[in-house]
């Protein structure tokens, strides 16, 4: 018997047995028979009697049948081995041979088992031994044919179990034993995409593939893959492949191998890392950067990674990174290097050791609030970098002079209001091998409070409750010395140590609601281990230094108080003469006014200053005052009595216009951000009681750049001594009827240039940018002074290759191809102007000449198309008269290989060509690193 249903058509089998086609042949006579005999049976109402009879025989047949259908079920369970239904639709038709027990699906079918799911053209379901082939179907649309220039499949298997999915040609699969039959099978796994000829699918998921293709390009026709003659695949672990060779561009390259295995997985996984071979001049063959990856948790790893060349040098080096989810995240690098150079026995040879510590430490804000721990180390011994392949080919790494390390832990008490830091720093200066080292600095400091502001305030607030006050401890224990000398350091002796109070007192006063006037008393207290006298020894005619340990207490104070306020002016022009573009002019002038005083520390009643004296060879006698303190970590209290006063005037100048674009219809600009004078005078002072005048100028005429101007003038004039020796006399510039001389300035400009800046500045603006232009910001919505040569378009473009692989050119509204080449110059220029004391004096304007230092640097990237990206920097030195630091490189996206080249030119030229795998999977197996050789490097210098 064949059923054919047509339309949508859906249904299930449960147990081997079938609801589509099924046909239940119920015995009319027998129920016709029990409905006349329940009419003509006795009862009150014959409707009545009728219906309950019949509900009574239809509920009786329906048990039969369902208790005979139940049977049936677990017989047929036991037999086939199916443990749940197999749903099954067909979008056409589905057409079911009662004789062979196949049931046909045409047109977008599907089948449901479990977590497996089947969806082709064609299905063909075997009901009672539990079989399912797929295939596709041809696509004979005419649409189809004229963009295919063919015949064609449409429809093709697609088989889903679970994460894992399967495409192929033809497909035949058991729910009973859960194997299957692949052919032209296609799967993606991780980033690695793998095919193959004939693939058998055991009932554990393992498939064994043979004539298989594995690539990490998504493309139907990939740029590149593996030939596998046959491989071995554990979906979501790994597989496992026999003799294979690399094809690139379907060229077949002699690269091949006799077995292999790639890691498929989303999670950590072990593993070795391929070593990277080379050649250099000084140490001979190598192999670097191999070793092994230990995945040692999803918290944290460890990389263990080892070098070794020809001549005698190795090295060694750990990496860890480690990361604890809401609570703190890091990285650790340890590396140690044997350099041998030469041949051993000859003068020639040298042997050495060094280091290179790295660590970084993050905690996360949720995991507390009120306690933190950071850390940035970077720490290598100077002959680290020299030693070092790849910093010898970083220009960055080869020219960087200092490096500072830091680790950081604070805490705070939010009920007293108190917070406690503790750090340790470390600056190296890698030119001489010198540091500067600080362990621990721990800093104690309590928020401001007012202590005489009453609990319950009523009424008025009282100027004393105005008075607050805070209060800063510092403990730091200070080393400078060579990084060799450290370890052999005495803590008494070589470092320096101490802990310093500072008790800030101050206030706000306002008098006469126009001026704010500030108090403020300051209280500095020191105290010392050591101090060092010093005097002079007559025999051997110099000074000698005794050092004293013990407790010793310095403490120094000083006052001063500041008022200041605003003055306002306004000028509004005649519309008659200046238009009515102009509203108004507001000027703003802030003077400031501020006394400070402290007494003289150096009297002989502190005992905080000592003297000696002495003759010299030539019978000179010398008179000389020092601090026993003067050396130590915070020095001691300053040298003489302080009756400061000091003035500074600010302005700042708007203009108020009209505006179509502002919602008010007015807008304000900026004609002078700030024109300031600073100057003081010390009454105390011996000589040069006025100090030097400063003028601050800042500008904002441009949203993304401020310029910003301090200039310096002298006060104090040149004079000639009996000798004619000039020196800085004691008289100002007014008194020989001269304003004070203009010493010098420094200023940094920096401006970059890009398409879309130089339509603004042309007044050029296009309304109908392209998808890749929208939403691009010029960086213009907020005023900073540093400028950056990011572009945004430049670096959307850098992968758009890969995103956008055979997709059609662009093409404007006449058809034609849109040509775009975005690009960004930035532009750097510094001058520093200052008088040269080294240089000749000119007696006329009794002054010395100037001197003018000048740096220009220069910087770009432009984008020929979508993934070719070329960068560049250079520079030019006006002292030197030459190039600075030049560098220019090329990278190119090749959808899924990654090509770079670096280059530099000046100081040195060398070049680094790099070309690898984008997957991670295989960036480390398919590689090419070519460098040049620092010994072949040309010196420029």
């Amino acid at each position: 018997m064949i059923v054919v249903a047509k339309g949508n058509v859906y249904g299930y089998f449960a147990a081997g047995r079938q609801s589509v086609g099924d046909t239940v042949n119920v015995d009319t006579h027998k129920l016709l028979g029990e409905m006349k005999a329940a009419e003509n049976g006795a009862g009150t109402s014959k409707d009545s009697t009728i219906t309950d009879s019949l509900h009574l025989a239809i509920e009786a047949h329906n048990k039969m049948i369902d208790d005979s259908l139940h049977r049936d079920s677990l017989q047929k369970a036991k037999k086939n081995g199916i443990e749940a239904p197999v749903k099954y639709e067909a979008g056409d038709s589905i057409v079911y041979d009662a004789t062979t027990g196949i049931a046909h699906l045409y047109g977008s079918s599907k089948v449901d088992y479990q977590n497996m799911n089947l969806e082709s053209e064609k299905i063909y379901l075997s009901l009672d031994s539990s079989l399912v082939r797929a295939t596709g179907a041809k696509d004979t649309s005419a649409a189809f044919l004229a963009d295919n220039h063919g015949d064609s499949i449409k429809g093709t298997p697609v088989f889903k179990m679970g994460a894992d999915e399967y495409k192929s040609d033809t497909m035949a699969f058991n729910f009973k034993t859960k194997k299957g039959l692949i052919r032209q099978v296609y799967t993606a796994q991780d980033d690695g995409y793998m095919r193959g000829e004939v693939a058998k699918r055991d009932s554990t998921g393992i498939i064994y593939m043979q004539h298989g293709r594995y690539t990490t390009c998504d493309k139907d026709h990939p740029d590149f893959y593996i030939a596998l003659s046959r491989a071995k695949v554990r979906p979501g672990k790994d597989v496992v492949f026999g003799p294979a060779y690399l094809v690139v561009a379907d060229v077949p390259l002699p690269l091949a191998i006799p077995y292999g295995f790639f890691p498929f997985t989303k999670k950590y996984s072990s593993g070795f890392i391929m070593p990277s071979y080379g050649d250099e001049n000084d140490r001979g063959f190598y192999l670097r950067d191999g070793g092994y990856y230990f995945a040692i948790s999803d918290k944290w790893d460890l990389k263990l990674l080892g070098e070794i060349y020809t001549q005698g040098s190795w090295g060694l080096s750990a990496a860890s990174n480690y990361r604890k989810r809401y609570r703190y995240n890091g990285s650790f690098l340890f590396s140690y290097q044997d350099t041998r150079t030469g041949d051993k026995g000859m003068p020639d040879y040298s042997k050495q050791t060094s280091f290179k510590i790295q660590w970084s430490h993050r905690q996360d804000t949720k995991a507390n609030p009120f306690s933190t721990l950071s850390a940035s180390v970077n720490f290598a011994t100077s002959s680290y970098e020299r030693n070092n392949l790849t910093s010898m080919y970083n220009p960055q790494t080869m020219t960087q002079s200092t490096r500072t390390s830091s680790v950081s832990w604070s805490t705070t008490f939010s009920s007293i209001g108190m917070s406690l830091s503790a750090t340790t720093n470390l600056s190296q200066n890698m030119r001489d091998s010198s540091l500067a080292m600080t362990l621990p600095d721990l800093n104690i400091n309590i928020s401001r409070f007012y202590p005489f502001k009453r609990k319950h305030a009523v009424g008025k607030e009282r100027w004393y409750e105005k008075i607050s006050m805070s209060y800063t401890g510092q403990l730091s224990n200070s080393i400078n010395t060579k990084e060799d000398m450290l370890l052999h350091s005495n803590l008494a002796k070589d470092w320096k140590n101490g802990f310093q109070h500072n008790i800030p007192v101050q206030a706000n006063f306002t008098l006469f609601n126009y001026i704010n006037v500030t108090p403020s008393f300051n209280f500095t207290d020191r105290m010392y281990l050591k101090k060092v006298n010093r005097g002079w020894d007559d025999l051997a005619q110099k000074e000698v230094l005794d050092t004293t340990y013990g407790f010793h207490n310095i403490y120094n104070w000083n006052m001063s108080v500041s008022a200041s306020t605003k003055i306002y002016g306004f000028w509004i022009p005649n519309h008659k003469i200046f238009g009515d573009k102009l509203q108004a002019i507001r000027h703003v002038i802030t003077p400031q006014v501020s006394f400070s005083y402290s007494p003289d520390f150096s009297a002989r009643r502190y005992g905080y200053y000592d003297s000696y004296q002495y003759t010299d060879a030539d019978g000179k006698l010398h008179y000389v005052e020092y601090s026993p303190y003067q050396n130590e970590l915070y020095g001691g209290p300053g040298h003489g009595q302080t009756k400061s006063v000091s003035f500074d005037i600010a302005n700042n100048i708007e203009a108020k216009i009209k505006s179509d674009k502002d919602s008010t219809g007015v807008k304000k600009i900026s004609i002078i951000d700030e024109l300031g004078l600073n100057m003081s005078y010390n009454a105390a002072a011996a000589t040069h009681r006025w100090s030097d005048p400063s003028v601050r100028l800042r500008l904002r005429w441009w949203k993304s750049y401020t310029f910003s101007m301090n200039a310096r003038f002298r006060m104090y004039a040149y004079e000639d001594d009996d000798n004619g020796h000039h020196y800085l006399g004691n008289h100002t510039q007014f008194h020989f009827n001269r304003l004070p001389v203009f010493q010098g300035f420094s200023q940094n400009i920096s401006f970059t240039l890009n398409p879309e800046k130089l339509k603004k500045l042309f007044g050029h603006s296009d309304d109908d940018d392209d998808d890749n232009q929208k939403g691009y910001d010029d960086g213009e919505g907020t005023d900073t002074d540093i400028e950056s040569n990011v572009d945004d378009v430049l670096e959307k473009g850098k992968h758009k290759a890969k995103k956008k692989s055979g997709s059609m050119a662009e093409t404007d509204e006449d058809g034609y191809m849109r040509f775009s080449m975005p690009w960004s110059l930035t532009f750097g220029y510094g001058i520093t102007m200052r008088e040269n004391t080294g240089g000749r004096f000119n007696t006329k304007s009794m002054r010395y000449p100037y001197q003018f230092t000048q740096t220009l640097n220069v910087s770009g990237n432009v984008r020929i198309s979508d993934g070719w990206n070329i960068t560049f920097a250079s520079g030019y030195d006006f002292d030197s008269h030459d190039l600075s630091m030049t560098t220019a490189s090329l990278s190119r996206d090749l959808h899924c290989f990654n090509m770079s080249c670096s280059v530099v030119l000046r100081p040195y030229t060398s070049y680094n060509f790099t070309f690898r795998c984008n997957a991670s999977t295989l960036t480390d197996a398919l590689k090419y690193d070519k460098r040049s050789g620092i010994s072949n490097a040309v010196q420029w210098y």
